[in-house]
């Protein structure tokens, strides 16, 4: 996960309605995501072929402060890359979620001394890639740290067509990172993700963190 600091209106076309920014130290952030989905299953069942893949995006931080005065932290996904046209077609028509579809492959080495995990995409023939080396042993994130902040966000919401927003839980336990020994990042941000973002192409990340996966459910959403 790579964070970039962007202005904040630089996300007003992204942001749903009833939401707003959520900042860390002042700072606004979108994150270059990449993970392994693994062993998926859709409403219990696994659909073959389609339980293993890459997942590639670009996503920001917002929160919700609902009637009660409560606040839930969520996510914002500005696209998102994945190697089956058929999960980009079910996640287009019945969720609206800005998926797409493009080849990926994904590399997880881990020695004694070190873990490697690598990413990689193409758009319009282009290889693109995030890539870390990290030292082993994952340890606890820091209560109140930014990495706290990148990985504690528990609610996905999207800007659905007709300008209302839905919303759904995102569950899972509390990661651990892993601390990196150095990095790549090969990304055109102004092509895959529109010329806002070009400014990117030309910016180092402001921080990287490698998390350790868990399990995660994800549960039926709601028209806000």
């Amino acid at each position: 996960m790579a964070q970039y600091v962007v202005e904040p209106a630089t996300l007003a076309p992204w942001l749903p309605e009833g939401l707003e920014l959520d900042l860390y130290a002042g700072r606004c952030y979108v994150s270059l995501v990449a993970f392994l989905f693994d062993k998926t299953r859709v409403k219990g069942l696994r659909i073959p072929f389609h339980s293993r893949f890459e997942e590639i995006n670009l996503r920001f931080y917002v929160r919700r402060i609902e009637s009660d005065g409560t606040q839930k932290r969520g996510v914002v996904f500005v696209r998102e890359f994945v190697p089956r046209t058929a999960i980009t077609v079910i996640a287009n028509t019945l969720y609206e979620e800005p998926y797409a579809t493009l080849p990926t492959r994904c590399s997880i080495i881990s020695g004694t001394h070190s873990l490697s995990v690598r990413y990689d995409w193409r758009h319009r023939g282009l290889w693109q890639s995030i890539a870390v080396e990290a030292l082993p042993g994952a340890r606890s994130i820091a209560p109140g740290s930014e990495e706290e902040f990148i990985t504690e966000h528990y609610w996905g919401y999207t800007k659905r067509r007709d300008g209302r927003t839905s919303a759904y839980e995102v569950r899972h336990p509390r990661w651990q990172v892993y601390p990196i020994d150095r990095y790549a990042i090969t990304a055109d941000f102004a092509a895959l993700y529109g010329p806002a973002f070009a400014v990117l192409n030309q910016h180092q990340p402001a921080s990287i963190l490698l998390a350790e996966g868990s399990e995660v459910s994800v549960q039926s959403g709601v028209r806000l």
